[in-house]
């Protein structure tokens, strides 16, 4: 039976890690995508191919794309939804024409997640992402400036919210606005705070509800072309799994991953397995969410987070944290071998270390990388998890 089919991000040659240098971790294909291409643009044939190529002149494969963006038309239902979709679907095609076929996407709103420390030093000295819920309030009632923000939280969490932000210096204020606007993946220009002020205040007008319809919309009119064309569609879940500026999440939990999978059902219509972004809320159960989902599964994502009863988290080592990483391992082998049996399905299911610690030679080059993807932390990742999939596999056969 195969493997998990191991994989790295890749940002392109201005984020620090070169494709030579990711070659020689033994990696099989790189996750990357277009990312000079305009949101909401059709990706042209030409920038797929040359992009294509770029990757197998290492002798690697392009395995994913991550992600092909949704045009925030297309998330707040507006009237010019349509153009924006046909344009999705035209990429899907250019993909497909190019032999690439998995294709992860989220449905997030605002930012693609939220952080509050891009440098959290830990004990051992390598560093890490975390998420404060004192920070992000302290940014929400106090940076942004939310009408009714207030509402949102207890006393007591307001209250410890003004006192943190009242003790910051302008400096620590400056570095806590820079990680929550850090920006989208795979560009280094920040989010400015009066354009995520208007686009939160949009998002605000809209229900959970009307989030999910115009997720379905979007699936139903999607997915019917991606299953023509062998496309497989995989939504990564909301980071963190819960509300964060009073915004709702619609991709968070299991009740959320049913609805989103059963509004349109398809081969081609799946999820990213995130065990890090589901994992930052105790109360998914991720071994559950493999075997009642399990084939749906098209790309999977592993990392590790340690959560406090504050409800804050950081990014821990991808074997010790607060997501139980070998039952998560062993219920994906699981779920391989009975693929394998039934022969329904991908066995060997692209999977990427994701994010990384900053910690050795990397650290002379931090601010050149994308945050969370240093390159000797996520090796050093893909070599705990290339390990312990091989003892689940060894322990599955005795």
């Amino acid at each position: 039976m195969k493997n998990l089919k191991k994989t790295f991000r890749w940002f392109g040659p201005d984020f620090g890690v070169s494709l030579a240098e990711i070659r020689q971790l033994g990696v099989a294909g790189i996750v990357a995508a277009c990312q000079d291409v305009p949101l909401g643009e059709v990706w042209p044939e030409e920038a797929i191919r040359a992009l294509k190529s770029t990757i197998e002149a290492h002798d690697m494969e392009w395995s994913v794309v991550e992600s092909v963006n949704v045009h925030t038309a297309i998330k707040y239902g507006l009237p010019e939804r349509d153009v924006y979709i046909a344009n999705y679907i035209q990429t899907l095609h250019n993909l497909a024409k190019n032999d690439i076929y998995n294709v992860c996407y989220n449905f997030m709103q605002l930012i693609d997640w939220t952080r509050t420390d891009l440098d959290y030093i830990l004990p051992t000295g390598a560093s890490a992402l975390r998420y404060s819920p004192i920070s992000a309030a302290a940014f929400d009632l106090f940076i942004l400036e939310r009408k009714e923000a207030q509402a949102s939280y207890t006393k007591d969490l307001y209250h410890q919210a003004k006192t943190y932000f009242e003790a910051m210096s302008k400096a620590e204020k400056d570095t806590l606005k820079s990680a929550i606007l850090a920006g989208m993946p795979g560009s280094k220009k920040a989010i400015d705070l009066n354009d995520f002020k208007n686009n939160h205040a949009t998002v605000l007008n809209i229900s959970k509800e009307q989030l999910q319809e115009n997720l379905s919309y979007f699936l139903n009119a999607v997915v019917p072309e991606a299953e023509k064309l062998g496309v497989r569609m995989a939504i990564h879940p909301d980071d963190p799994p819960f509300s964060v500026f009073g915004v709702p999440r619609i991709a968070s939990n299991y009740d959320d991953i049913r609805f989103l999978l059963e509004c349109c059902p398809s081969p081609s219509n799946g999820l990213t397995f995130c065990s890090g972004s589901l994992g930052a809320s105790e109360n998914n159960n991720l071994v559950k969410i493999i075997e009642d989902f399990g084939d749906k599964i098209h790309f999977i994502h592993l990392r590790n987070v340690a959560r406090s009863q504050d409800g804050s988290f950081y990014e821990a080592d991808h074997l010790s944290g607060s997501v139980p990483m070998e039952k998560v391992m062993k219920a994906i082998v699981q779920q391989q071998k009975m693929r394998h049996s039934t022969q329904k399905g991908i066995v060997d299911i692209p999977m990427r270390p994701d994010h990384g610690h900053v910690l050795l030679d990397d650290k002379n080059r931090q601010h050149e990388f994308y945050s969370g993807y240093s390159l000797i932390g996520r090796a050093m990742g893909l070599a705990q998890l290339s390990g312990l999939e091989m003892g689940v596999r060894e322990s599955l056969v005795l």
